[in-house]
């Protein structure tokens, strides 16, 4: 299931939908509730897609995507409670003047004022992304650390490993050879991260495994095989539907 504290990591596109594609359907990324593919979802007398049910699911039960950011902690959406209650107005499509006498400011120029302020505020933050972006890259180049999964829950600096480093790590852990056991799972975060990704090896893109198949894998891996397959579903390396009768590399 996804990881609800960490979706601001999400890439911008899967944040403005509020939900993410998994492998097998659709999950919210607000309260994880998940559709399936393939699957027809009635609401009323209509049917609909998985994918279009999430959309009225999101509109029905947390109203809009934008109203449930807008209501996130000031620490989060960098948002003072007057700029929050604006920008409410603005996306309800009010008029200036409507805006200014239901928060009882200033005058319809006030409203233009903050208007404009947020429109340099958008053109400061591409900027800003801009230079993150070019900053990672070099940084990434420099270091050149093993990439991130794209399904990855959270990027931090659990993440920045070489290859060099990557091999160590796996070289002193599995001193039986890498299609040996694990020595130990008591170890950092970073080297935890370096045998997990190297235990996905071990399955098949595309393929399903039920329980048992993949708990037979990962006994060949460690003996508790349990914790194993909970931290590779919790650093978003493989998925399972909600019964937990299948699973899949993401």
């Amino acid at each position: 299931m996804f990881l609800q504290s960490n979706f601001l990591d999400l890439p911008q596109n899967d944040l403005k939908n509020g939900f993410i594609e998994t492998g097998q359907g659709y999950e919210c990324i607000i309260c994880g509730f998940e559709t399936e593919k393939g699957l027809i979802y009635q609401k009323g007398e209509r049917l609909y897609d998985s994918k279009r049910y999430m959309q009225l699911h999101i509109e029905h039960k947390h109203v809009s995507v934008f109203s449930y950011l807008l209501s996130l902690d000031k620490k989060l959406n960098g948002l003072s409670e007057h700029q929050s209650r604006l920008l409410e107005l603005f996306y309800q499509g009010l008029s200036d003047q409507q805006i200014q006498q239901t928060l009882e400011i200033g005058s319809p120029s006030t409203v233009r004022n903050h208007r404009f302020s947020f429109k340099e505020k958008e053109r400061q933050a591409k900027i800003f992304m801009v230079l993150m972006e070019l900053l990672h890259e070099r940084e990434n180049s420099a270091n050149d650390y093993i990439k991130p999964h794209e399904t990855a829950t959270m990027v931090d600096d659990r993440y920045k490993i070489t290859p060099q480093e990557n091999d160590k790590i796996l070289a002193r852990l599995f001193p039986d050879g890498l299609e040996g056991k694990l020595k130990t799972f008591a170890i950092k975060e970073k080297s935890k991260l370096a045998v997990l990704r190297h235990v996905t090896r071990r399955f098949k893109a595309g393929k399903s495994y039920s329980e048992k198949e993949i708990n037979e894998i990962l006994k060949s891996v460690y003996d508790d095989y349990v914790m194993i397959r909970r931290y590779l579903i919790e650093y978003g390396f493989i998925d399972r539907t909600p019964d937990g009768k299948k699973y899949w590399l993401k």
